[in-house]
């Protein structure tokens, strides 16, 4: 055997020892995942959990009986609603979700028990479907509640057997609608001492102008209110509507991409109130626009929007009544009754 020959047998021997080595690793990888994977499933099956502990679910898609509601997480790891990637969801609430259903644990199993259709499971009026990482796929049916009512039948990744009975606790999360899973955006203005001013546009226009004098030693200037030229820096209404300035919080979403018709129901063709505030911030002057449209329709309180933002929000009508009778009576007027308890 030549040197040519030995060197090539010496090179195939090395690269049999890499391929070997590659190949004992790999299998060394599989059986620690196998095992980890065979003890998950121990540990589910001895705490009583019908669903897998370790899935990382990616996809989640349920039937809730009167919507149907989709999610993915994105590159990030962020939930985000398929029907509109940027609508500001809230992750707590798909957190909780997955939370519960990677824990799903029966408090009753029955194998041979009624029919289908004595449990609801026949055409179940909910249903739920993840997706987790690895491509698995979990699906869920559940139908009737149990006598109490605090329980429900349950079917699972499409076998007709056995029948579970899970708590409620799922249903309720999956009940949750999409806008209460809205991330509000915050109306957290600063003290006092930054507003500049505030105006109030309806059926009467008023405008509160702030004029400081020189500041104290403590460094803040003391503030004077005026309207018209007039001072009305204790004026009791005049502090009422500065103190729901500064306290302006949105209750929730009424409606995220409104159609023009909708805007119209909602009072924002003509809108009630138009309030403009004024602030500093920074060094920098900053404005709020609060357009206050209709009463709701089904509670008590306002359709409102929040600048430029097209998102129809709702506002508590005792968050308002101060700002809503001036605009309807203007300063000092014949104060209406507030909306909550206009008819």
């Amino acid at each position: 055997m030549n040197r040519k020959q030995k060197r090539t047998l010496l090179l195939l021997a090395a690269a049999a020892a890499v391929l070997l080595a590659v190949l004992l690793a790999v299998r060394a990888a599989n059986s620690r995942q196998q095992q980890q994977e065979a003890e998950a499933a121990a540990a589910a099956a001895a705490s009583g959990v019908i669903t897998d502990p370790a899935a990382s679910y990616r996809e989640l898609s349920y039937f809730n009986g009167s919507a149907t509601l989709s999610f993915a997480l994105d590159e990030d790891g962020n939930w985000y609603w398929k029907d509109d990637a940027d609508f500001p969801l809230d992750q707590s609430y798909l957190t909780k979700m997955v939370n519960t259903l990677s824990a799903l644990k029966p408090q009753q199993t029955i194998t041979e028990g009624d029919t289908l259709e004595a449990y609801g499971l026949a055409e179940p009026g909910r249903t739920l479907t993840a997706i987790a990482g690895n491509g698995m796929t979990t699906t869920l049916a559940l139908g009737n509640t149990t006598t109490d009512g605090n329980s429900y039948y349950m079917l699972m990744n499409g076998a007709q057997t056995p029948v579970y009975i899970i708590s409620d606790e799922l249903a309720r999360e999956m009940d949750v609608s999409i806008y209460d899973m809205f991330v509000l955006p915050e109306l957290s203005l600063p003290a006092e001492d930054q507003l500049t001013s505030v105006n109030i546009s309806g059926a009467a226009d008023v405008t509160l102008t702030a004029i400081r004098g020189e500041a104290g030693a403590d460094g803040k200037a003391p503030v004077t209110w005026r309207s018209g030229g007039a001072n009305v820096t204790d004026d009791e209404q005049v502090r009422g509507i500065l103190d729901q300035i500064l306290s302006l919080e949105l209750d929730g979403c009424v409606d995220y991409r409104p159609s023009d018709g909708a805007a119209s129901l909602c009072g924002f063709d003509e809108p009630d109130a138009v309030v403009a505030v004024r602030y500093t911030s920074g060094g920098a002057v900053e404005t709020l626009t609060l357009t206050v449209g209709a009463r709701l329709l089904d509670g008590d309180g306002r359709y409102v929007r929040v600048n430029d933002d097209e998102t129809i929000y709702r506002m508590g009508a005792d968050r308002l009544d101060a700002v809503m009778r001036a605009a309807a009576n203007g300063l000092n007027g014949d104060a209406p009754a507030a909306d909550s308890a206009e008819g």
